[in-house]
């Protein structure tokens, strides 16, 4: 029984240490925020194969998938930033905190494109792979000024408008999400080496 006990401890203790190590030994709001990061990233990874169609396109998961970015981004995503949380293991650049706005418009803009890929999921990929495969009216690719009007990589502008967006391929909507997800770690994460 104390074997037991001692083996389950002992597990548990090296998960621990497998998770700090992960992230480098993070600890409180940096470690929350590097979790955060890594929940959207397995997404957009999983997502991604499907955009490329590499795996079946699966409408419920990129709905639950952009849920998981929306619930990840605009205040929850700022929260974890408070000012000047950059020691340690953070990838955060102080850049951060010297142009607060662009971040916080760039997590809101993820938010909206997020909140916009969730209703777009039924809609399918936009060369056929699933869905609708809408290439109508909303779409990026017609007149409808959409894309003019959406501060893709992080500049000041009109937020892009969610109904818009969920008239659009989810492919086109998912591209969008990762621009922005781009935008953001080229001006606001340190580069892994």
């Amino acid at each position: 029984m104390k074997f037991t006990v001692l083996t389950v401890a002992g597990s548990l203790l090296l998960t621990g240490a497998v998770a700090a190590y992960a992230h480098g030994g993070a600890s409180g709001i940096i470690k929350e925020r590097m979790d955060a990061m890594g929940v959207m990233g397995d997404v957009m990874k999983s997502l991604s194969a499907m955009m490329r169609g590499e795996q079946a396109y699966d409408a419920d998961a990129v709905r639950k998938g952009a849920a998981a970015i929306r619930s990840h981004s605009g205040e929850a995503l700022t929260k974890l930033f408070p000012e000047h949380s950059i020691e340690g293991p953070s990838e955060a650049k102080p850049e951060i905190w010297t142009d607060w706005q662009a971040f916080s418009d760039l997590s809101d803009q993820l938010g909206v494109f997020a909140t916009g890929l969730e209703a777009a999921a039924d809609n399918g990929l936009a060369h056929g792979g699933g869905g609708a495969g809408m290439m109508g009216a909303g779409s990026m690719m017609s007149g409808g000024g959409m894309m003019g009007s959406a501060p893709m990589m992080g500049g000041a502008g009109p937020m892009a408008d969610p109904a818009q967006l969920a008239q659009m391929p989810a492919d086109g909507v998912f591209n969008m999400v990762a621009q922005t997800c781009s935008a953001c770690h080229s001006r606001f994460r340190v580069e892994k080496k």
